[in-house]
């Protein structure tokens, strides 16, 4: 007798001590709780039927593809299209902000460092000034 066969039958023996079941209604209480045990050991064995994790998908060097599973720096555009999304649509499918960049954590510092050092904002205010 297989595992999951046993375990269906000891679960359906645990619910008929509560309470009363006809033969039938045995019968196929075991043949589904075997069933959905098999299929849960598969999945396990497969490491399929748990969604990836959107939070542990950025690291602080790469930024894990949740389509692909492959990791990256930057997740393109061009990429994305693979698996027919914009990054909006990726981002709202994977519950990230909109605004949030795809790119890892340590590039993204790296970028924000080198803006700061550019002061961008104050030569845009003095090229107004002048005209």
């Amino acid at each position: 007798m297989e595992d999951h066969l046993a375990m269906a039958i000891e679960i359906v023996k645990a619910q008929a001590k509560v309470r009363n079941m006809k033969e039938d209604e045995i019968r196929a209480m075991v043949a589904s709780l075997s069933a959905t045990i098999r299929d849960m050991d598969l999945a396990a064995a497969t490491g399929a039927g748990m969604p990836p994790d959107a939070k542990r998908a950025i690291k602080e060097r790469t930024i894990t593809c949740l389509e692909s599973g492959k990791p990256f720096k930057i997740l393109t555009r061009k990429h994305l299209a693979k698996y027919g999304l914009t990054p909006d649509e990726y981002r709202a499918k994977w519950g990230y902000a909109r605004d949030m960049p795809l790119v890892c954590k340590a590039l993204q510092r790296e970028r924000r460092k080198k803006m700061r050092e550019l002061r961008l904002w104050e030569r845009r205010g003095q090229g107004d000034s002048a005209a």
